[in-house]
């Protein structure tokens, strides 16, 4: 659905050793980095001189909530930098590659979300994009004053009122309101500037924002729910969505409802890409790739599978065999991802797999498909998506950083170069050209222009 240039989306998304769970023992990996600010310099300008659209930064506003032992026992993900502050640090030492930075919908004032995003798309040149979360976990509600997370539908609609009200305020500004005529005296035509007045049960948001309009009219609005309300807010909302697909049969459901989706709120379904998850184990051969791949899958404690496969399910597993199958009823889904939950129950059932074992499966690249394979191989598979409209790219997501991302750079991006799946060369100075998006326009525009024909 919706025309397409023929070319590929790319995201690079980082943990900040790594995707993979175990990445931070792996010796190609820095295992400082969630503290390093010369990695993040140094995977960003690689991501860049590849030409990825995209650069986001994995985040959530809580130690994730486990036993002990597999908090100890865990990934860097842990503590780690704010992303807003990182990526305004990042901006300064790129020039091309789209900024993704996370915020809660339930978690953040809209006024705050705004004026952050607002700030980072000028200081970077019109390449902020936002991420819109909505965050389903206790221990992130805790650390807000809520014992527990909003329930999953009002999550979704006071997502759909945030975003409404961020774009609101980044048009308190027209694009020319700001004349700054020394001579005059004037720094901005008062007309140009309007006050949002949005009042809800939930909001009262009076504005205008203190900032000007962003470069692109409004940061690239990014989303990643696989639930029936989140593909309905995907639809409604998002221009990217990095999607949890496991199978191509899978990914193309979801695709062809999106794309619908978007033409039900008069949408061109062209205006959002579908970007799912893909962690790729690439060495020069397949037989080397499946090493590295078995390798760090040593490296995964039991405890830690089971603890983020909980967590992905949304469902207490500590009361169970780890060697036994997921019951059958599974416990009810409180929390986490209904994407994952659907996707790795299916796999579970399908496959027959023991609880260590599909914690294994899935903590090592917490819930996301993995391809492990040589250059050609990865790139077939990739190819076969994308030509087979089950997505309009992918979200890169390296199992361990720098190695692994270095290696799919410098093996199969060459590839997909020579196929003319990607691009060679960065087509425009913001992120929404790069990503063939459209600037959108302001909600007074039209006003103000039939006002100015009257």
């Amino acid at each position: 659905m919706g025309a397409r240039n023929g070319k590929m989306n790319l995201a690079a998304y980082y943990n900040p050793t790594g995707h993979h769970v175990a990445s931070w023992r792996h010796p190609r990996a820095v295992k400082d980095a969630h503290i390093n600010i010369k990695h993040y310099v140094e995977i960003a300008q690689t991501a860049e001189r590849a030409k990825f659209d995209l650069l986001f930064l994995a985040d959530g506003n809580a130690v994730r909530k486990a036993h002990i032992d597999a908090i100890s026992r865990s990934t860097q993900f842990v503590a780690h930098f704010e992303p807003l502050t990182l990526l305004s640090a990042l901006a300064m030492v790129t020039e091309h590659i789209g900024l993704v930075g996370t915020a809660s919908s339930s978690w953040n004032a809209p006024y705050h979300i705004a004026r952050k995003f607002a700030s980072l798309d000028h200081i970077s040149g019109g390449r902020a994009a936002w991420n819109v979360v909505t965050s389903g976990n206790d221990a992130e509600s805790q650390n807000f004053g809520v014992d527990h997370a909003y329930a999953h539908a009002d999550r979704y609609d006071r997502a759909h009122e945030v975003v409404d009200i961020v774009k609101g305020l980044w048009d308190s500004f027209d694009d020319d309101a700001f004349v700054r005529d020394t001579e005059s005296g004037l720094f901005f035509e008062p007309d140009a500037m309007h006050e949002l007045n949005h009042k809800s049960e939930r909001y009262s948001v009076k504005g205008p924002l203190n900032v000007p309009r962003p470069i692109q009219g409004y940061p690239v609005v990014i989303q990643a729910g696989a639930s029936d309300a989140g593909k309905e807010l995907a639809g409604a909302t998002a221009e990217a969505i990095f999607s949890p697909h496991l199978n191509f049969e899978s990914a193309k459901a979801y695709y062809d409802d999106v794309k619908a989706r978007m033409v039900k709120y008069g949408r061109d379904p062209a205006h959002c890409k579908i970007l799912p998850g893909l962690s790729i184990h690439v060495r020069p051969t397949e037989a080397e790739a499946k090493e590295d791949f078995d390798y760090i899958q040593s490296l995964i404690h039991p405890i830690v599978g089971r603890e983020i496969l909980a967590s992905m399910l949304g469902v207490d597993l500590s009361d169970f065999d780890l060697d036994k199958p997921l019951p059958d009823p599974l416990p009810v889904h409180v929390g986490g991802s209904r994407g994952h939950y659907d996707e790795l129950t299916a796999l579970g059932r399908k496959t027959g797999m023991t609880i260590r074992e599909l914690g294994a499966h899935s903590a090592g690249a917490r819930g996301k498909n993995v391809f492990v394979g040589s250059p050609e191989q990865v790139a077939d598979y990739m190819e076969e998506w994308f030509q087979g409209e089950a997505c309009d790219g992918f979200t890169i997501m390296p199992p361990y950083a720098p190695g692994a991302f270095d290696d799919f750079c410098e093996l199969v991006m060459p590839i997909l170069k020579d196929r003319g799946l990607f691009r060679t060369e960065y087509t425009g100075s913001t992120l929404r050209e790069n990503m063939g998006l459209p600037r959108p326009e302001s909600r007074y525009a039209k006003k103000s222009g039939s006002a100015a024909a009257e």
